[in-house]
């Protein structure tokens, strides 16, 4: 598939996202059952840098990615079902550097983590930022930097263009994102959620509307029952960059966060191949080429980034 016909798919397939209210559930995912006939086709070509212990795979010679689609341009459908976006060509590539065939299990972000950890998938790759929660939980390898950003209605009417601003305001979030936490105070922001600091301010509290996919919070903003949607940098520029006439950027950002490829702590052949192969992708420039492809090379790490894991 060339590169143009790509981009025109994730645009198409956003654009039926927002206009018709489609969301989908499944789709480009390989049952475990039928893996293993799949995984030699997928990765002949592979210049194998590691190898992972088969029985720290759900099925050997295959790799099952839990990713939530759709976040574009990190992850999408295309206009015939098969999932593409930035994370499913990294995950595809690392799982050609070790020899493996590549499967997408499409999975609600909200319980990714309970999936990587029930056996659905091996690794998750999904636009999934580093925290003290998520590290008490998994092991992650730092793949990808991202800020976080409000959208607002084109035109901005509810003048939102601070963080002061919403209060008072519907903003719509996914579920199980570092977003929803800065709003209501949790996680690596408990005590310090900026809902409740408009209320110390003597302002409205926000009135956090939350959905589990993505492409439905958006949804939310363009069928104008929120005033914001907020989301991390990428996925709002795309939204803005795609839907100019509908959509804008409010101002509003937060500090870049890192995010990581997560793999369960009992795994750790699996998670000291994946990032072997991931350095490999640095080092040989295949990396920066698929962000390039995408339109996200400012969020690129260097090897030194995701050994140290910090900006």
């Amino acid at each position: 598939m060339h590169l143009t016909r790509r981009k025109g798919a994730i645009g198409a397939i956003v654009a039926l996202l927002i206009l018709a209210a489609c969301t989908a559930n499944t789709g480009g995912s390989t049952s475990p059952s039928t893996a293993g006939s799949l995984a030699a086709s997928q990765s002949a070509a592979a210049s194998q840098v590691a190898t992972v212990p088969s029985d720290q795979l759900i099925v050997p010679g295959s790799l099952f990615a839990c990713i939530d689609i759709p976040y574009p341009p990190q992850e999408a459908f295309s206009d015939s079902g098969d999932p593409i976006g930035s994370d499913v060509d990294i995950g595809r590539e690392i799982a050609t550097r070790l020899g493996l065939g590549f499967h997408v299990e499409n999975t609600v972000f909200d319980v990714i983590i309970p999936a990587l950890q029930g056996n659905k998938c091996d690794i998750i790759i999904s636009a999934q930022n580093i925290n003290a929660d998520r590290l008490k939980q998994v092991d992650m390898i730092p793949y990808f930097k991202a800020g976080q950003a409000v959208v607002v209605a084109k035109g901005n009417p509810k003048g939102i263009k601070t963080q002061n601003d919403l209060c008072g305001t519907t903003v719509a979030v996914q579920s199980g994102t570092t977003e929803l936490d800065f709003l209501q105070g949790t996680s690596d922001y408990k005590g310090a959620g900026l809902s409740d600091a408009c209320v110390k301010a003597g302002k409205p509290a926000i009135n956090i509307k939350t959905f589990e996919k993505d492409s439905d919070a958006l949804l939310a903003l363009q069928s104008g029952t929120a005033d914001s949607y907020f989301a991390d940098s990428p996925a709002a520029g795309y939204a803005v960059n795609n839907h100019s006439t509908q959509f804008e950027l409010s101002g509003i950002t937060l500090q870049e966060a890192i995010e990581g490829i997560s793999v369960s702590k009992t795994k750790t052949g699996l998670r000291d191949a994946v990032k072997a192969a991931l350095l490999s992708m640095i080092a040989d420039g295949k990396y920066q080429a698929i962000l390039q492809t995408w339109g996200l090379t400012s969020g690129g790490l260097t090897a030194d980034q995701v050994n140290s894991g910090k900006l």
